[in-house]
């Protein structure tokens, strides 16, 4: 029995400045659900970023969202265009959700 559906993985590092700018273009391709992790740390594009570091002022956020490739591609439409005002990188892959059994508390 095959519980799993094939989906797509979005795993977007930006600046956090750029997160509210995210957010709505996610809004906008109808997103439901991913996860920010703030205070990411990492070496790019605009040197080192050390979370760490207290005299950092630039502070990177890794956006992660799952979803269909129909779902997947609209989110690709409008992330297209923004990603070079939005800086970062943007990486996307097949994964597999796997559906687990329903829990009652």
């Amino acid at each position: 029995m095959n519980n799993t559906i094939a989906m797509k993985r979005f795993e977007i590092v930006i600046g956090i400045e750029q997160l509210d700018q995210l957010m709505e273009l996610l809004e906008r391709s109808e997103v439901r659900g991913y996860t920010a992790i703030k205070n990411a740390g990492g070496y790019g594009s605009r040197g080192a970023r050390n979370p760490d570091d207290v005299l950092m002022t630039d502070e990177n956020v890794v956006i992660i969202l799952a979803c269909k490739e129909d779902q997947a591609q609209r989110v690709l439409n409008e992330l297209r265009p923004a990603m070079k005002e939005l800086g970062g990188m943007c990486l996307i892959s097949d994964c597999q959700w796997v559906e687990g059994p329903a829990v009652s508390y």
